[in-house]
């Protein structure tokens, strides 16, 4: 089979795989979506409130999430191998991990201090900021339990199960939003704000992880892997191990990529609240294209993952250099797109003109920041299906934190009086931030092709 023949036939296989992810996900980024667009209509207030609050949230769930998601490698490579049974057990392991953190994870978020301090937030917007984390701290749980059933999904190429119950919760969130961001007066329900968001958030989480755990007892299709039993199989040690093994880099690895760029927001609200505003659709736009390089990756690194259980490691080393070829070349593409109607795609959100002028110049970004987000991604998705995750999260340190979110800093408040004006506040930290995922793609995509390698020659 030629090269352009054999990349096709990998397309095939991924891209199925990989769409439903991408619809999913585009749900769960509607959340924040229908939020920042519902709220930005409300008040610049709330708009502040939702932009640190957001980062809190983030910081705190993507961390655990990361850690939960550690299932999902294990389990594909199970389920290639045809040992079902353990990969069921590997679910039932992973809820009890998430049980865990998400203890830890709530107390976090509703005791915000640390998260108030660093963005120095006004008395008003602190306060709007304590009672929308409140009702996520009580919506962890379910969204951690529903992480352990989402990675199970993917890891058995089943994402339509998940995507489905995605959208449901995302059509259930959306009226909800509307009703309690601005209320209802004529039925007594009062105008809520922020908190609406965080009350609309609480009840379809756990309506999302309800209707799951009624799907895992009563669709035949898991029955092979053992999960009905008589409950909740008790924690197994060794299994625990592996999972935290593999999940405590991972989760750490996601935390770093995610806090270089949530911590932008906490830091740019320092700079008032028209320049956050302006941030948080920029954020809000990246992570919508996000969700293409996140659905591909998932699809790639279930595949390889799969393939590596089966004991076919051509395969899967040429999925994963296949998959990231894919990636990189959709997300040249939409992020040129978004460059060249940025103007357009900005005033979607708003028609604030002050808001519009601070968003603009970082979304002129976007493209860049886009395809090298693109490329560390999938790089790393795949390294985690061969349970490489450790080298990762020290590139993720010294890029992300070292470069993005350290340089933005400098860069925008000019600490060291070297920073032309026009690389100064909210445009630096968009700056720094690029040319560290620029720095993670490349590190990360070598690294890569030099395990893939090693393991050719060792074949």
């Amino acid at each position: 089979m030629s090269r352009s023949a054999s990349f096709a036939a990998d397309v095939r296989r991924i891209v199925p795989l990989a769409w439903p992810v991408f619809v999913g996900q585009l749900a769960v980024l509607g959340f924040s979506t229908v939020d920042t667009v519902l709220i930005a209509r409300h008040s610049a207030t709330d708009l502040a409130a939702l932009a640190v609050g957001s980062a809190a949230y983030v910081t705190v769930f993507i961390g655990l999430m990361g850690v939960v998601l550690a299932v999902s490698p294990i389990v594909g490579q199970l389920f290639g191998a045809k040992r079902l049974s353990e990969a069921g057990n590997q679910l039932h392991q992973a809820v009890w991990l998430a049980l865990a953190l998400s203890l830890a994870g709530s107390l976090l978020l509703a005791f915000p201090a640390p998260f108030l301090a660093l963005s120095k937030a006004t008395p008003v917007v602190a306060e709007k900021i304590r009672g929308y984390l409140l009702a996520l701290a009580l919506s962890l749980p379910a969204s951690l339990l529903f992480t352990a059933y989402r990675g199970f999904n993917i890891a058995v190429s089943r994402p339509k199960a998940v995507m489905a119950l995605q959208l449901g919760g995302l059509a259930l969130k959306v009226p909800l939003s509307m009703l309690l961001i601005g209320g209802v007066p004529a039925l007594g329900v009062p105008a809520m704000g922020v908190l609406g968001c965080g009350i609309a958030t609480l009840i379809a989480m756990w309506a999302q992880a309800l209707v799951a755990y009624a799907v895992l007892r009563r669709d035949p299709f898991y029955q092979p892997f053992a999960l009905r039993g008589h409950g909740l199989r008790p924690p197994h040690l060794p299994s625990l191990k592996a999972l935290l093994r593999l999940g405590v880099p991972m989760g750490f690895s996601i935390l770093v990529e995610v806090t270089g760029f949530a911590f932008m927001a906490i830091f740019i609200a320092r700079l008032g609240e028209t320049p956050v505003a302006g941030h948080q659709i920029a954020a809000n736009l990246v992570a919508l294209l996000f969700m293409m390089p996140l659905g591909l990756s998932n699809a790639t690194s279930t595949l390889v993952a799969q393939r590596i259980g089966a004991d076919d490691l051509r395969d899967a080393r040429r999925l994963g250099w296949h998959g990231l070829q894919l990636t990189l070349a959709v997300a040249l593409v939409m992020g040129g797109s978004v460059f060249l109607l940025r103007d357009a795609v900005v005033r979607l959100y708003t028609t604030n003109p002050a808001v519009v002028a601070a968003a603009l110049p970082l979304v002129a970004w976007v493209a860049l920041f886009h395809a090298a987000d693109a490329v560390q991604t999938v790089a790393a998705f795949v390294l985690r299906a061969w349970r490489i995750a450790t080298v990762p999260m020290v590139i993720y340190v010294v890029a992300l934190w070292g470069v993005g979110l350290a340089g933005g800093y400098v860069l925008a408040f000019d600490t060291w009086q070297l920073a032309p004006p026009g690389w100064q506040g909210a445009q630096g930290f968009w700056i720094a931030a690029t040319a560290g995922l620029a720095v993670a793609a490349a590190a990360l995509s070598l690294f890569m092709i030099a395990m893939l390698r090693r393991q050719r020659r060792a074949a």
